[in-house]
């Protein structure tokens, strides 16, 4: 599935800035299901607002501050998305 060119920018630096050791089990998780929440609004392309709800759904919590930290770095707004949400286990 194609990607917003922006939006696939900013997630391949917050891959980036990952330790090694999670960049490319990350990477794999978070495009499946990026491409997953697409798919489920009928949309032809992955947006910036299927890769914060696929990160917010599928990151475990002790990676939830670097997370957080990463997402501000490279300048994703998951706020205007309404996350994080009261129903999340990582607040």
């Amino acid at each position: 599935m194609n990607w917003d060119s922006h939006t696939q920018e900013k997630f391949k630096l917050m891959i980036s800035k990952m330790p090694v050791f999670h960049r490319r089990i990350a990477e794999e998780a978070v495009t499946l299901k990026a491409q997953e929440n697409a798919n489920a609004r009928g949309a032809a392309l992955v947006s910036e607002e299927d890769v914060i709800s696929a990160l917010f759904s599928d990151v475990p919590k002790p990676f939830y501050s670097l997370m957080i930290r990463l997402l501000e770095d490279v300048g994703f707004d998951y706020r205007k998305y309404g996350y994080p949400r009261n129903t999340n286990s990582h607040e």
